[in-house]
């Protein structure tokens, strides 16, 4: 009887075997078929059915390469080393390690710290000192922290993920940059300082056409925690292009907060209309000022210094009152969500050279204390937020470091709206994944741990604080591996105690 049964059994698999076989066999005919009598892929055609293959492993490999073939210091745009830290700072676990680094110290560009022979004792030490940005203005913004969240509109993330970065900020007692898309209750819900993000298309602040209107500028500027305004000229990932937000990935709530019709994309133009000179862009500083009464800067990427002479050498002229009060450098470098390869890759100059450049400029016309300088651009680690105060940042913003606390695993899937980690999708189902609840607390426990650590590396090179940090106090590495002071390669202008 059982064998009977078993022998049943058997024949009904080898039967379903049989079927199974025939389908593939006739379905790989066909493809065959289809695939020698297409003419787009040359592959296909030599070589049809197995040359499917080789699609699928091109499109497997970045994700081998990720998890089992590249070494931890290995990946661009960030490598595992830094990802990690993040993932552990933002956990609140500990980011002590053992045996010994395993970064290879000799690659050139690489910066080492020089500690004090005798750094001051723990009770001398001190935490970073809020600054004041626009001191002249009717509402200065008295910064509390060293390091921020740099500019990522809603559209380009999502809900969940303004509303934990939002709360985050708040928790930790830092600012966040709203992005160009406008200013969304998720922003405002926290009550964390803000920094409203006018870009070329002056998305929630628009009339019909377009065109700046004065009257929803004095609307944003009356919420009190709208701290300062930041006028985008140009971003890292694609200086000289404005960016599209298609039609299908704006909802009726994106569509109202930036002041579009439905159905129609949200297209930034590649800079302000009516902004042609520097002359121009002091006047639409000074503009955005007088109607809102607080600081006002711009972003921008630097191509060459030598033009930004101008713009130094027509505020001595005009009068330090005309001056903005802050001025963002994004490195070429920078990210984004969709950009031109050729921009990403091959125009704007580094944060490295740039940001000694324009502070050296800035400080050379004697506005040292006149205008505020804030570095962004892969500053994801204390090393690097370290590095750029001792070449004279004030301030310090990230938006990938941020990214990767809410979970980024970069993914590179940015801009496809199939977000796995629901940063960058508007798919409910994607989003889910982010929960607002809990991922705030590690938005909050990263910008902390950077923070600390920054303090910490201050005090190992024998100052108080980190903004008493100099280019002096960190060595670049040489392509012979040998390090020299960083103030020999870029000397500071401002002087005995800046070098």
């Amino acid at each position: 009887m059982l064998w009977t049964y078993t022998s049943h059994v058997l024949e009904v698999l080898a039967l379903v075997f049989v079927l199974a076989l025939g389908t593939l066999s006739f379905g790989a005919l066909v493809l065959f078929v289809l695939d020698k009598r297409q003419t787009d892929d040359a592959v296909l055609r030599n070589f049809p059915v197995i040359g499917h293959f080789r699609h699928m492993f091109s499109a497997l490999g970045e994700f081998f390469r990720q998890y089992f073939f590249a070494m931890d210091r290995e990946e661009m745009p960030f490598n595992r080393a830094q990802r990690d830290w993040i993932y552990r700072a933002s956990s609140g676990e500990g980011n002590t390690v053992a045996f010994g680094s395993t970064r290879n110290l000799t690659v050139p560009g690489t910066p080492i710290f020089v500690n004090a022979a005798f750094p001051p004792l723990d009770d001398q030490f001190a935490n970073t000192e809020p600054m004041v940005i626009g001191a002249d203005c009717r509402t200065p913004y008295v910064a509390k922290s060293i390091f921020n969240i740099s500019g990522m509109s809603f559209g380009a993330i999502s809900k969940p993920a303004v509303e934990a970065l939002a709360r985050g900020a708040k928790e930790a007692g830092i600012w966040m940059n709203t992005g160009e898309g406008g200013m969304s209750p998720f922003h405002l819900s926290s009550g964390c300082d803000l920094v409203y993000q006018i870009g070329t298309a002056k998305f929630g602040i628009r009339d019909a056409e377009g065109n700046l209107d004065d009257g929803l500028l004095a609307a944003m500027a009356a919420h009190e925690n709208v701290r300062m305004f930041e006028i985008k000229l140009s971003q890292g990932a694609k200086p000289g292009k404005g960016g599209i937000l298609p039609a299908a990935k704006i909802t009726p709530e994106i569509a109202q907060i930036r002041g579009l019709r439905p159905g129609e994309d949200g297209i930034s133009p590649n800079r302000h209309a009516g902004v042609d000179d520097f002359g121009d862009l002091l006047d639409f500083i000074g503009h955005i000022r007088a109607v809102t009464g607080k600081p006002v800067g711009f972003k921008m990427v630097v191509g060459s210094a030598d033009p930004w002479e101008e713009l130094f050498e027509l505020i001595v002229e005009r009068g330090f009152e005309s001056a903005p009060d802050f001025i963002t450098i994004d490195g070429g470098e920078g990210g984004t969500g969709a950009a031109p390869m050729p921009l990403i890759d091959l125009v704007g100059m580094q944060i490295r050279e740039a940001l000694p450049r324009i502070v050296d400029l800035r400080d050379k016309h004697g506005l040292h204390d006149r205008i505020r300088i804030i570095a962004g651009a892969k500053l994801v680690n204390p090393a690097d937020v370290a590095w750029a105060i001792c070449v004279g940042a004030d301030f310090v913003t990230s938006a990938r470091g941020f990214m990767f606390s809410l979970g980024c695993i970069q993914a590179l899937k940015c801009n496809k709206n199939t977000c796995p980690t629901g940063i960058t999708t508007h798919d409910p189902h994607l989003q889910r994944g982010l929960v607002p609840e809990e991922k705030y607390k590690r938005v909050a426990a990263y910008a902390q741990s950077v923070i600390k650590e920054v303090e910490m590396i201050a005090h190992s090179v024998g100052v108080a604080e980190p903004r008493m940090m100099r280019r002096r106090h960190v060595r670049i590495i040489n392509a012979d591996g040998i390090s020299i002071p960083f103030n020999k390669i870029f000397p500071s202008y401002s002087g005995p105690t800046q070098k």
